[in-house]
């Protein structure tokens, strides 16, 4: 996991930065030690600074390589799942 942080996601279906490992979350199955899902914070900006944070939710088989620098996903159209993050 450690090996993971600070490596950006790059979305290879749009060339989309979608953002930095270690500014996020994974869901993980304690048991298996398998990863589910990074969840991501959505990069806020002055008009949404105010209201509720989004998250975006990317699937582990959404991943399709972990580089020296990056980690490619293949999202499309939306796949990832946005959701609210009510614990501000």
């Amino acid at each position: 996991m450690t090996e993971l942080v600070g490596k950006e996601i790059v979305n290879m279906f749009n060339g989309a930065r979608l953002g930095v490992i270690g500014e996020s979350d994974m869901t993980i199955d304690v048991d298996s030690g398998h990863v589910h899902s990074i969840i991501l914070p959505r990069r806020s900006n002055i008009v949404n600074m105010w209201m509720e944070r989004q998250e975006l939710t990317i699937p582990w088989e959404a991943v399709r390589k972990i580089g020296a620098e990056v980690v490619i996903v293949e999202l499309e159209n939306n796949q990832a799942l946005p959701r609210l993050n009510r614990s501000l």
